[in-house]
């Protein structure tokens, strides 16, 4: 069982998410923003994953960003990247080394999968 930090901005995909997460038998935290994030990870809480989105609405920068600042934080730290955008060649050269990726809308087999592929790496 790992403890996953998603972060999301909407409200709905991020509690479908966390419930999806819950039942494949995860311990899931919440953070609405990267500044929420930025909190959990500085604390004492046991967090193995961040599964974040890339772009943040109200996040001066995004999910990219916000992963490589928790690796640091977290150097064990796995990341599964999420967006419904669309994701470039330049845009994916700046993820974690190690990360996956999850493309929006996601089934909730095609999360599942993700998790166990990003966990097992």
């Amino acid at each position: 069982m790992a403890s996953i930090l998603i972060v999301e901005d909407e409200i709905f995909t991020r509690e479908l998410a966390g419930m999806l997460i819950e039942d494949l038998g995860h311990s899931v935290l919440f953070a609405g923003s990267v500044d929420e994030a930025l909190v959990l990870l500085r604390s004492d809480q046991p967090i193995d994953a961040l599964f974040t989105d890339i772009y943040l609405k109200t996040a001066v920068f995004g999910g990219c960003d916000l992963a490589r600042i928790a690796v640091s934080l977290r150097p064990n730290l796995r990341v599964l990247y999420t967006t419904g955008n669309a994701t470039t060649a330049e845009l994916r050269a700046t993820f974690v080394v190690g990360s996956h990726f999850l493309g929006k809308p996601y089934s909730p087999d095609q999360l599942q999968t993700s998790v166990h592929g990003m966990l097992a790496a």
